[in-house]
């Protein structure tokens, strides 16, 4: 008896028509059955943003030939959710992949990224999820180099699985000489932000948010180190964020209430 093929829903915070997320969904084409479900325009650094305020569109369109695709009117996240409650109506798929997201999601960058929140979304409802992004923020990036390793990473999550609750952060660094794929930890670093302060016509001042990555973190396990080195880093997620080595230290606290 033949095995059915794996379905894989195929998420985005860049939009539906970008070209990230048509490399996904044409690679993942090759391993099992695709539904794209992706935001109607770009949502990136949304973050785990959801919509309450206002009604959700869903809508199928007809953008690559044989594919399964939804417009949604909200977030990352949403989509997620919508697909598993409208269009999976609770079969949830074999695997949930989110990208490539056009600029890298390494280290902190994860917190506000809507590529990685539809990812954490997926794990949220035991989904095996991953992450995908590219060091190329332009529109006309080149995912060529990096779509044997997306592959090689996804058969290998649904032939092994992931462990409970964890999700994979996998990051790649431009160019077509990827060296390998390195397991990282999640280098600790920020953003040095700014805000660019303007006039506009009226005389009233509006702002561009600009900044500088910055990193005091010299391990060679991370995976900052690991794009620096042109490396693929692959960091494994969770969305449990009790900090678990505070909790002793709070314990001896004595509250005199």
């Amino acid at each position: 008896m033949t095995k059915a093929k794996p379905t894989i829903l195929v998420v985005n915070d860049d939009g539906i028509t970008a070209p990230g997320i048509k490399a996904l969904l044409e690679t993942m084409a090759e391993i099992g059955r695709v539904v794209v479900v992706a935001p109607d325009s770009p949502q990136s650094g949304m973050g785990h943003a959801i919509t309450i305020g206002k009604p959700l569109r869903l809508d199928p369109v007809d953008i690559y030939e044989g594919i399964e695709m939804y417009r949604c009117s909200g977030t990352p996240v949403d989509c997620v959710k919508l697909a598993v409650n409208k269009i999976f109506k609770g079969k949830k798929p074999d695997l949930c992949v989110s990208g490539i997201n056009h600029g890298l999601n390494n280290s902190i960058n994860i917190l506000y990224s809507g590529t990685m929140s539809a990812a954490v979304e997926g794990a949220i409802e035991s989904i095996p999820s991953i992450g995908f992004s590219l060091d190329d923020y332009t529109m006309d990036a080149d995912f060529s180099h990096c779509l044997k390793f997306v592959k090689e990473i996804a058969l290998q999550v649904l032939q092994n699985g992931l462990p409970t609750a964890t999700l994979l952060n996998v990051n790649f660094p431009a160019g077509p000489h990827i060296k390998g794929i390195k397991i990282c930890r999640q280098a600790n670093a920020k953003w040095a932000e700014e805000f660019d302060e303007r006039m506009d016509p009226h005389k009233r001042p509006y702002y561009w948010l600009t900044g500088v990555f910055q990193t005091s973190d010299n391990g060679e396990d991370t995976d900052v180190w690991a794009l620096e080195h042109n490396y693929a880093s692959v960091v494994p997620v969770q969305f449990d964020m009790t900090a678990h080595h505070a909790i002793p230290v709070l314990n001896s606290w004595e509250f005199n209430i």
